[in-house]
């Protein structure tokens, strides 16, 4: 039995079996779910991606971005430009990274290495794998928000059930229950692979936007216009108002940076690049109409109730009737569980299967995402109010805007989209770079992210006076992105790095797969640059 045990949780139990398909040397450098998607399996088209946005813009998270920039004073005039133009700017990042990811039909942690190297990748990595896990934990505490109303609309004496946790906790006894629930009812979906769950968006995208209508009328029919929405004016004026607006246009660019930077995770399973450049498109108009409604629906509510309630599942809580508040709590219970999956613990488990490519793939990723990320982290402490929910989307900006520009400004300005593909798979390729790191896109990180640092330390503890630099963090993505991204090619065209430049793009499918029991390490592009040196040594000698 203790034999039995401990073979158990043996790694060797644990290793995946090698894949014939994978480019690298062996399977300690990648699996199946790495390796370049197949053509069999790409499978997405125009209209899923329309789906995944329509279904993405639809979420709690969504409601309460716009939502909160009430709560921090601005007006309604004032919010949604800054919803718009963020969502703008995103869109041309997604779709200037969600092409290299339709064109070579591999993951974010695998094109990263051509910029960064393939040893300073791991960076990046490492720290989207941080983001998306606290990004679950907050979607999975929006979704226990909307059980909670589904079970009060059931069970009205929940609300009265005895909490035993002190109120600095920021969650109550019903409140942990619910997200026990909730992070038990999304588990399962874990388990469906990126090909299939783009029909769950298509779901997502027919049941939910409808509730939001229906949402966006009851706001109206209870509060005229002319009494509600359109009268609701700034709180705060002149500069402060300036910096609130450019705080609101960050937290919008930070919503969605996350996926701007994995987005090649989706479109590498894309039938053409062109079925992605709708992103172009319907990420803006989404959101923007998403975070209208967002706005006028809690414009009315400061009207009925006499307070700002930017969450609206705390919405849902204030109405007396049952059967609205069960099946619009339902259809957010959908909205949240979709964009979690999609956006959260897939990217995290794409990045960990670049970390252990030997023992962790796709699936088993996600598993270790719900565990880590749904328990170890305490998200109803960060959404407990709207200036800490806006500090937290500002505060990863600092290194994603940076990331986001260096991927860009490498693929399309640096190396003009030629690039080799399996030799990111190789430890010992073409993007080695200098033991491992690219020290071009190591400068253009130092460069961009210390000015935003004493924003981001004051956002985290107030107590902590920074002076004028605490405004710098007001718009950290974009000074974050262009920073990094003028920067690199600054370094790149001063000091290139010749041994990366290609006359032609090098695609998966124009090379045979590398066996993985072959024993070397090194690809056959670094082994002829050796056997050339090794001549020119030899006719100087003689």
């Amino acid at each position: 039995m203790k034999s039995s045990v401990a073979a158990y949780f043996s790694p060797s139990a644990w290793a995946l079996e090698p894949e014939a398909s994978t480019f690298a040397p062996n399977s300690r450098w990648s699996n199946k779910d790495m390796d370049p998607v197949p053509r069999s399996k790409r499978t997405w088209t125009t209209w899923n991606y329309v789906a995944y946005w329509v279904s993405d813009a639809c979420n709690a998270a969504a409601w309460e971005l716009a939502s909160s920039m009430l709560a921090i004073g601005l007006s309604w005039r004032q919010a949604l430009p800054a919803i718009a133009v963020g969502h703008i700017i995103i869109a041309v990042v997604m779709v200037l990274n969600g092409t290299i990811g339709a064109r070579l039909h591999v993951p974010f942690p695998i094109i990263n290495r051509s910029s960064f190297g393939f040893w300073f990748s791991y960076f990046s990595v490492i720290s989207r794998v941080a983001l998306s896990l606290f990004w679950f934990g907050i979607q999975t505490f929006t979704g226990s928000e909307c059980v909670y109303q589904m079970l009060k609309a059931i069970w009205p004496s929940l609300a009265h059930l005895p909490n035993h946790l002190p109120e600095s906790a920021n969650i109550t006894t019903s409140g942990i229950m619910c997200y026990f629930l909730y992070w038990l009812i999304q588990f399962p979906f874990m388990f469906i692979s990126p090909q299939r769950i783009r029909w769950l968006f298509v779901a997502k995208a027919i049941i939910v936007p409808p509730t939001w209508l229906a949402m966006l009328i009851w706001a109206f029919v209870k509060v005229p216009s002319s009494k509600g929405f359109f009268e609701q004016h700034s709180q705060i004026q002149g500069s402060q108002m300036s910096w609130a607006w450019l705080s609101a246009l960050n937290a919008a660019l930070g919503f969605y940076s996350t996926v701007a930077v994995n987005i090649p995770d989706f479109t590498r399973y894309a039938r053409n690049e062109r079925a992605q450049y709708i992103q172009l498109a319907i990420i803006p108009t989404a959101f923007t109409l998403c975070g209208f409604i967002g706005i006028a629906v809690t414009s009315a509510g400061s009207v009925l109730y006499g307070k700002i309630i930017w969450d609206p599942l705390r919405l849902i809580d204030e109405w007396d009737n049952r059967a609205a508040a069960f099946f619009t709590a339902l259809s957010f219970v959908l909205g949240t569980l979709g964009t979690n999956i999609s956006a959260n613990s897939l990217s995290a488990a794409n990045d960990m299967t670049v970390l252990f490519p030997r023992y962790i793939n796709i699936r088993r990723g996600q598993i270790i995402c719900a565990i880590l990320g749904g328990w170890a982290l305490a998200p109803w402490e960060i959404l407990a109010n709207a200036q800490g929910f806006l500090a937290f989307m500002s505060g990863y900006t600092v290194f994603l805007g940076p990331i986001a520009g260096i991927m860009v400004t490498d693929y399309w300005f640096v190396h003009r989209c030629k690039v080799d593909v399996p030799s990111m798979y190789r430890p010992h390729g073409r993007y080695r770079y200098i033991g491992g790191f690219n020290w071009r896109a190591v400068a253009a990180m130092i460069i961009s992210v210390p000015p935003n640092m004493p924003g981001l330390i004051n956002s985290i503890n107030g107590n902590v006076k920074v002076g004028g630099a605490v405004y710098l963090f007001d718009f950290a993505w974009l000074l974050g992105f262009c920073l990094a991204s003028s920067s690199y090619f600054i370094l790149s065209f001063l000091f290139p790095a010749k041994e990366t430049y290609l006359d032609n793009v090098i695609l998966a499918d124009d090379e045979s797969p590398v066996s993985p029991s072959t024993p070397h390490s090194e690809d056959q592009s670094s082994l002829q640059e050796k056997a050339s040196i090794k001549a020119e040594v030899q006719s100087v000698s003689h």
